[in-house]
């Protein structure tokens, strides 16, 4: 399976892709995504808006979703869900996986935080973040960035070492000057 790191990343894509934007929490999946969605013409998936439900419950209906969602022939799809992998991952055409370092994201990850506090962000089904469960609680995401940084960095690199999908481009990028340029460029090729 084709691996393009940092240096030289392809600057295009297939003209039917179906891209999966993974990496850690606040590494801005979802930003890169949405931009990405728009320069290859397809819908923008973003999972956590299908996953999470009011009061930061998660949706039954989150499998249906995402299968319906990514059965058309160009998406961008963000996110590190596990269990709907088996329905995101064989549709899929290239990976592009942001690994940055753990103080890069955590810093990203407080700036966010404090900015969705300071506005009242509405993010999906209504759920805001609070002070209180960013900062006092276990299911704080700044807690959730410094948990599971070193396995989903273990886990994607497994991923990426499978046999099970092939098919996939992985295209890697440890800073998000590097993602900028290929995304910029990528952007002007289509227009």
């Amino acid at each position: 399976m084709p691996l393009h790191r940092q240096s030289k990343p392809p600057s295009g894509l297939p003209s039917e892709a179906r891209v999966l934007v993974i990496g850690n929490s606040a590494a801005g999946k979802s930003t890169l995504a949405r931009r990405l969605a728009r320069a290859v013409g397809g819908p923008h998936i973003e999972l956590d808006a299908l996953h999470w439900g009011p009061n930061w419950q998660p949706r039954e209906d989150f499998a249906r979703s995402v299968d319906e969602a990514s059965r058309g022939p160009r998406w961008v799809a963000d996110g590190n869900y596990s269990s709907v992998r088996q329905a995101l991952w064989p549709r899929a055409t290239t990976v592009v996986w942001l690994n940055y370092s753990l103080p890069r994201t955590f810093w990203r990850g407080l700036r966010r935080t404090a900015h969705r506090w300071l506005t009242r962000q509405e993010l999906w089904s209504g759920n805001r973040e609070s002070i209180r469960t960013t900062l006092f609680s276990r299911d704080s995401i700044l807690w959730w960035i410094l948990a599971t940084h070193a396995n989903r960095r273990r886990e994607f690199a497994s991923l990426r070492a499978t046999s099970e999908f092939s098919q996939l481009t992985w295209i890697e990028f440890t800073s998000p000057r590097l993602a900028e340029e290929w995304l910029g460029a990528l952007e002007a090729s289509c227009g």
